[in-house]
């Protein structure tokens, strides 16, 4: 069982930047492939960002050129960068990590962009 914890959700001003991380509880780098999700109220989880235990990156549409997913397998830890935020980013954030057998998610952090 792989736990996922998110950090760094909070309230920010359109245009601000975040930074979130989601902590793994095990070894994550040569098994799992990372994603972040987002559910907005109302509305359905809708994929953000992934990243192949290769390290080959994939975005949604609505956020190409402003966040960005990377992953440090020593910590064993994935992380989104969000820069220029509108307030239509704002949700609930989860983290996902997926194997040929297993599929895991986070708790989800709160990310609320108004000003």
């Amino acid at each position: 069982q792989v736990h996922l914890v998110e950090s760094g959700g909070g309230l920010v001003q359109p245009g601000g930047s975040l930074r979130l991380s989601c902590a793994a509880s095990e070894i994550i780098s040569s098994s799992y492939h990372m994603g972040w999700y987002r559910q907005a109220p109302g509305n359905q989880r809708e994929p953000v960002a992934f990243i192949t235990s290769g390290g080959i990156t994939n975005y949604a549409d609505s956020v190409k050129g402003r966040f960005s997913i990377s992953r440090d397998n020593a910590k064993n830890t994935v992380y989104l960068q969000m820069n220029s935020l509108k307030p239509e980013d704002t949700a609930v954030y989860y983290c996902n990590a997926v194997s040929v057998t297993h599929n895991y998610w986070g708790q989800g952090t709160q990310v609320t962009v108004s000003s």
